[in-house]
């Protein structure tokens, strides 16, 4: 497995600074992704087991990977807002990763996971290179579902929140593919290795 390096960072959300890391390939510039993690009021933050699957599934395939804590999570400033106020957080990490030199700004995509992919949908426009929506709480949770980018959905045959047959409803969008793992429920414990290749090839395709 490769060895995921890190380096912790800050940026701006208006008046607000948002703590995160920044994961960079071996070779750069390099096309770069927001990993945005689930909810921080049931334990969710930018440490979670799925949040860094995918930032090293991304690394391992060259692509530069940022998770940040949405605010009030962590040493994030600021209150947890619902969703609403998070979306500018999402903005924000976005285009800080983009202005970075490390970064090709022609080949960003972004992730959400559970929480963080009901706030990353309302985000994700035509700007993306690609898209993943890991786990989206469709059966409590509605979501946009017109992005403007390859979109890949993934989740579990055994989870509750994200049940399959929903899922297969929001993949009939345009451009949106849904990756099923078996075995896997809303936590992804056990089943890492799985996402992390999906996440991979997906993003590895669409980041040429």
């Amino acid at each position: 497995m490769t060895q995921l390096t890190s380096q912790l960072i800050t940026f701006k959300a208006g008046d607000l600074t948002l703590e995160g890391a920044l994961h960079l390939p071996e070779r750069t510039p390099a096309p770069g992704v927001v990993v945005c993690h689930p909810h921080p009021l049931y334990g969710g933050d930018m440490d979670n087991n799925v949040v860094m699957t995918a930032c090293r599934s991304l690394n391992e395939r060259g692509i530069a990977a940022l998770r940040f804590n949405f605010r009030g999570a962590g040493n994030s400033e600021g209150e947890h807002d619902g969703g609403d106020a998070e979306t500018e957080d999402v903005r924000a990490a976005l285009a800080h990763l983009s202005s970075l030199p490390e970064i090709d700004n022609d080949r960003i995509g972004l992730i959400g996971y559970s929480f963080g992919a009901i706030v990353a949908s309302e985000v994700a426009s035509g700007d993306l290179r690609a898209f993943g929506l890991i786990s989206p709480p469709v059966e409590f949770a509605d979501i946009k579902l017109a992005w403007g980018c390859p979109a890949l959905i993934i989740g579990g045959d055994m989870d509750h929140l994200a049940p399959p047959e929903r899922l297969e409803i929001v993949a009939q969008a345009p451009g949106v593919e849904v990756f099923l793992v078996s075995g896997a429920d809303h936590s992804w414990w056990g089943c890492e290795d799985e996402l992390g290749e999906a996440i991979g090839a997906f993003f590895a395709n669409h980041m040429r």
